[in-house]
């Protein structure tokens, strides 16, 4: 797996914040490094009023992210901000003069004193009942400082509801590290050094300006980078989950396939860690969770984790002890996973691809021929199921290997990068592997690379989509100025930058949308409010012209004579040739659904996002997903004699 993917794909996971000196920024560089940003990205070339908005709450929600230090009346000048104070700030950035970000830093430190004159009030107050997470997931300022004191005691409250399985002299710690990082940070922001503080804001206004592009654009200041290099060179061992913080806990929100997690059959989706051997997590970032999960390699780690079980009058939450044992992550989700389903006198071969990866000894396209080739000198295949769920992605010169293991040549997948240009790229070998029945399976976590194969398919003609309703929609692609190999970070730190987008054969870019699926099979994130659209400000959806019609365009004259007339020779078709039993196809499917009395609780279970039941189990006996995909695939064997 490239560096690049790895980062992408563990960034939330493996993320830890060291404490260290800011970095070495004046506003000329602050100004520089976003020109450099906007030069590269695909479609933000300069600042804007509506971007420096975005901006302006970047940088609010950078200082006071749980939106428990201002009130709405001390922000609103900021967080809806007229004209003349956006143009202001737009002239300031031309002259590099950010002093207007330096008047909200200060606007900060002032709010510091009566934070901590609330936190002390609400320690005499008893603990709210009943509060619950969602409550803090969209949340606006406070009106007054009697909805901030109660904003406190939830909070407090919803912690302590947490923790009062685990014993005083833990809760206490808890509380005692929580309020010391306060502090610290306080401090941190407070600090009376006007070079550091400075330094602090600049930092903040670069992080704000480029997250304010896209999704994925992003600064990271010299230790976080430092950080992710550390981890890069001496390989991640963790259990491979993915957390989210809901102040009472960090939720499970997905399970790495073939990790710790996954093998143990222990962890469940949603499940909420309150605590990694013994030291509550409640309050922490998750990134200081993650550095008491993460470990050696074979060493045990003991989380403590509440579950969910029954709903309204009937719902308990049960406190679970669950041992694992730390491993890498990175390379146990790389590989292929072959099975065999026995049909009439052959077989469907059932391919589940995890990422789409590369090595000096293999890759995804190469171990997915192989595979292939077997399996048809050792059976008669009738049928091919690529399964795509969770497929995060990976290198896009992958994705043309596998998509080209079922279509003759032709055009993949396009790049349209910042300048416009376009670029093709191409499958010429012309010797598909297998060119009968193929359905593609996918879900809300099949992402990039994965997006383009299906996609790509389906354009084509050549597979049926099934699965969720939508894939992710990443259809973009970034670029890093930290390099693993570099032997310094750059003191001014680091940042990524989303250069253009992907496109497939028909002109269109799973970009937001992600693929549409042709047959609709619910899984177990069907529900999940996963996906690029989801994301604080995602790149927008946009189309290119068709090309099935290859004209060669992109490459020199000379080689386009050269390369041409062969190229197009057995050029790959778009087909219709599963469109007759399409409708048929779906029917069947929604019936075999809404008679399976088992798919039906599981689908009851998903719609609470408890999965608390154990049938909603990815890749075991109960892949209800997973078993009507192979049912479409007998359908379309069946349909396809007739």
């Amino acid at each position: 797996m490239s560096v690049r993917v790895l980062f992408s794909l563990f960034f939330s996971l493996f993320w830890v914040v060291s404490e260290c000196r800011q970095p070495e920024l004046s506003p000329r560089d602050v100004r520089s490094k976003v020109e450099e940003i906007l030069k590269a990205h695909v479609c933000h070339k300069s600042l804007s009023q509506d971007l420096i908005a975005r901006v302006f709450r970047n940088f609010l929600e950078e200082m006071d992210p749980t939106k428990t230090y201002f009130l709405e009346k001390e922000v609103d000048a900021w967080w809806n901000p007229p004209e003349e104070t956006l143009q202001a700030a737009l002239d300031g950035y031309r002259a590099a003069d950010f002093s207007i970000f330096e008047k909200m830093h200060e606007s900060f430190v002032d709010v510091i004193e009566r934070r901590a004159l609330l936190e002390s009030k609400v320690l005499k107050f008893p603990v709210v009942k009943g509060v619950k997470s969602e409550e803090f997931k969209e949340i606006s300022w406070a009106k007054d400082e009697d909805e901030l004191t109660e904003r406190l005691l939830k909070i407090r409250s919803l912690q302590m509801e947490s923790l009062v399985k685990l014993d005083e002299s833990s809760k206490e710690k808890f509380f005692q590290r929580l309020e010391k990082r306060r502090l610290n940070r306080e401090a941190e922001i407070s600090q009376g050094n006007p070079q550091e503080r400075l330094r602090l804001v600049l930092s903040n206004v670069l992080k704000s300006m480029s997250s304010s592009l896209d999704a994925h654009t992003n600064y990271f200041t010299p230790s976080e980078a430092n950080q992710f290099m550390i981890q890069v060179q001496q390989r991640l061992f963790g259990i491979g989950v993915q957390l989210r913080d809901d102040l009472d806990g960090l939720s499970i929100q997905r399970i790495l396939e073939n990790s710790p997690a996954s093998k143990s059959n222990k962890v469940r989706i949603n499940d909420k860690i309150i605590a990694v051997n013994g030291e509550p997590v409640v309050g922490l970032d998750i990134s200081e969770a993650v550095e008491l999960i993460r470990g050696e390699s074979g060493t045990p780690v003991i989380l403590t984790v509440l579950r969910e079980t029954g709903e309204n009058e009937e719902r308990k939450v049960d406190k679970i002890e669950i041992e694992l044992i730390r491993n890498e992550v990175v390379l146990e989700e790389s590989r292929l996973e072959t099975l065999l389903e026995p049909f009439g006198d052959g077989v469907i071969a059932h391919l589940k691809l995890f990422s789409f990866y590369q090595d000096p000894t293999t890759s995804s396209a190469l171990d997915m021929r192989k595979a292939l080739e077997q399996i048809k000198k050792d059976y008669e295949l009738k049928g091919v199921v690529l399964d795509l769920r969770s497929n995060a992605g990976g290198l896009l010169t992958q994705a043309v290997g596998v998509t080209g293991l079922f279509i003759t040549k032709g055009i993949v997948v396009s790049i349209q990068d910042h300048t416009g240009k376009i670029q093709h790229l191409r499958e010429v070998d012309g010797n598909p592997v297998w060119d009968g029945p193929l359905v593609v399976l996918v879900n809300r976590a099949s992402a990039s690379a994965a997006e383009i194969v299906a996609q790509t398919l389906q354009d084509y003609g050549r597979a049926i989509v099934v699965g969720d309703d939508h894939s992710y929609g990443k259809g973009s692609f970034q670029t890093f100025t930290l390099d693993p190999n570099q032997e310094k970070v750059n003191p001014q730190g680091e940042y990524k930058v989303t250069r253009g987008r992907y496109y497939t054969v028909s002109g269109k870019s799973p970009q937001l949308e992600g693929v549409q699926s042709d047959i609709v099979i619910p899984g177990i994130l069907s529900q999940l409010d996963i996906g690029e659209k989801y994301a604080k400000f995602p790149l927008e959806n946009d189309q290119i012209e068709p090309h099935f019609e290859d004209d060669l365009s992109d490459i020199s004259p000379f080689y386009r004579l050269q390369f041409g007339p062969m190229y197009r020779y057995n050029l790959q078709k778009k087909l219709d040739i599963y469109q007759p039993y399409m409708e048929k196809l779906k029917v069947n499917s929604e019936k075999r659904i809404g008679s399976n009395k088992s798919y039906q609780n599981f689908l009851t279970e998903v719609a609470k996002k408890n999965f608390d039941s154990d049938s909603v189990t990815l890749f075991a006996q109960n892949d209800f997903q997973l078993i009507e995909a192979m049912n479409v695939m007998k359908d379309l064997i069946f349909l396809g004699k007739r």
